[in-house]
C-alpha cells in the first residue's frame, strides 16, 4: 500500500470515526434538549394549571361575595316590606280595638280584668287606673266591683292598670302594653303551610 493509499484509508477511518462521534454527540444533544423541553413543558403546564385553579377560586369567591350581597339586599328588602305590612296590620288592629271599646264585650273585659287584679291583690289595697277615654265607665265599675278607680293622666288605649301600693306592684292589662308585646313577638311566616 502506498503512502497515498494509507493516508486515504487513514482519512476514511478518521472521517468515519468523526462522523460516528458527531452523530452520537448530536443524538446526546437532541436527547438532552428533548428532556429539557419536556421538563420545561411539564413545568409550564403545572404553572398553567395552578394559575387556572387560582383564577377559578378567585371567580368562585367573587361569585359568593356577589351572592351574599344579593342575599343581604333581599333580606333587607323583605324586612322593610314586613315592617310596612306590620305597621298596616297594627293600624288595623288599633282600629278594631277602638270599635271593640264601644261594645258590651269591652265592658265585660274591664270587669274581668278588675276581678283578676282584686284576686291577685287579696286583702291589700288596690287602685285601678282607667284610660281617659273610659271615664264614662269608671264610676259604674268602681261601684260594681268595690274598688278605687282613678282616671289616668295619660292614655294607654284601653284596658286597665292596677297598683298595689303596699307591695309596689303594677298589674298592666292596658291595650298599649298588649299591642307592644304583640308587635314585638309578631313574625311573618313565609311559604310553607
Amino acid at each position: 500500500m502506498t503512502t497515498e493509499e494509507k493516508l486515504k484509508h487513514f482519512q476514511e477511518i478518521c472521517m468515519t470515526d468523526a462522523r460516528e462521534k458527531s452523530a452520537r454527540m448530536l443524538d446526546d444533544c437532541v436527547r438532552a434538549l428533548d428532556a429539557a423541553f419536556e421538563e420545561h413543558k411539564a413545568e409550564a403546564e403545572r404553572r398553567a394549571a395552578m394559575q387556572e385553579e387560582a383564577q377559578k377560586e378567585k371567580l368562585e369567591r367573587e361569585k359568593n361575595k356577589k351572592l351574599s350581597i344579593g342575599q343581604l339586599d333581599l333580606k333587607r328588602e323583605i324586612s322593610h316590606r314586613q315592617e310596612e305590612l306590620k305597621d298596616k296590620l297594627f293600624v288595623e288592629v288599633k282600629d278594631m280595638l277602638a270599635n271593640f271599646m264601644e261594645t258590651r264585650e269591652y265592658q265585660e273585659l274591664l270587669e274581668r280584668q278588675i276581678r283578676s287584679a282584686k284576686e291577685f291583690a287579696g286583702d291589700e289595697a288596690l287602685i285601678v287606673y282607667m284610660d281617659p277615654s273610659d271615664e264614662d265607665k269608671a264610676r259604674r265599675l268602681a261601684l260594681h266591683n268595690n274598688v278605687t278607680v282613678k282616671i289616668s293622666e295619660y292614655s294607654f288605649s284601653g284596658g286597665i292598670r292596677a297598683v298595689i301600693p303596699s307591695k309596689h306592684v303594677l298589674i298592666d292589662h292596658s291595650f298599649d302594653t298588649k299591642l307592644k308585646e304583640a308587635r314585638h313577638d309578631f313574625t311573618f311566616h313565609l311559604g310553607g303551610k
